[in-house]
This record gives C-alpha cells, structure tokens and sequence, in this order.
C-alpha cells in the first residue's frame, strides 16, 4: 500500500523525495536532490540538507554542500512561498535555511553574499527563529 500524504489541499502518493527527507539519511537527501516533486517536499528535503551539512560545515565537503543547497533553495524561494501560503493556510513556517547559509558564507569571508542571502529572505517575509528575524506579516504581500 502507497502512503499519501496531502499536499496543498490535495492527497498525493508519497514519493522517492518525501522519503529521502523524513529519513533525516544525508545520502539518501542528497541523492533525491536531483528528483521531480512537489514544491512542499521540494523546500523540507533542500532545509534537511542544509541543516545536516550546516552542523558539519567544519569538514570543507559540508561546507561547500551547505552552501550549495542553500543557494539552490534561495533560487527557488518564489516557488516555496508561495506552496507554503498554501499548505499551512496562513500560519506561515519558521524557514532557517537562509539564516544557516548566510552564517556560512559570512564564514568564508562572503559578507556581501550573506547580507544579499538575508534581504532576498527578509523581502518574502520569511522568519528564521533569531530575535531579529523577519516580519511574519511581510509574506502576506507575495
């Protein structure tokens, strides 16, 4: 029996990404990367991998993953946002993928990266969990 799973008001079967990013297995995450699915399970499989290689940025492997994750998801913001209005019906998620990938390229000396990194995610609005994070009102206006 497939497991379905709704997504955006509607019930799908649960596919190879979905699996991959409720594993929590990094191989297995990076490995679906490459893989069609919906936005939803789009955005929690790139945020796993950014959070698992985030925490492992001291090995430079994980770094350049992180970062690289980071910025694929940041390319597909539009995208997200707008599946996640639908999804969570206004009670709009904490999103700290930006927040990780920023601390990571203000790491390797990219400042200017960083803060480009922060305005793109304050500019829809997205929260990152920090005192300073971003205008849970703002993502409205998209």
């Amino acid at each position: 029996m497939r497991k379905r799973v709704e997504r955006m008001g509607r019930w799908v079967d649960a596919d190879q990404v979905f699996e991959a990013w409720t594993s929590a297995d990094l191989g297995r995450m990076l490995g679906a990367r490459s893989f069609q699915t919906n936005p939803i399970d789009r955005h929690f499989l790139l945020q796993g991998i950014v959070r698992a290689t985030y925490r492992l940025r001291s090995d430079p492997e994980m770094r350049r993953v992180s970062v690289e994750t980071g910025m694929m998801h940041l390319s597909e913001l539009s995208t997200v946002v707008r599946a996640l209005r639908i999804e969570f019906s206004g009670a709009f998620p904490r999103v700290p993928s930006f927040a990780w990938l920023a601390t990571a390229l203000a790491e390797e000396g990219r400042v200017d990266d960083a803060i480009q990194v922060c305005e793109t995610a304050a500019r829809f609005g997205l929260e990152d969990g920090t005192k300073a994070g971003g205008s849970s009102d703002a993502w409205r206006r998209r």
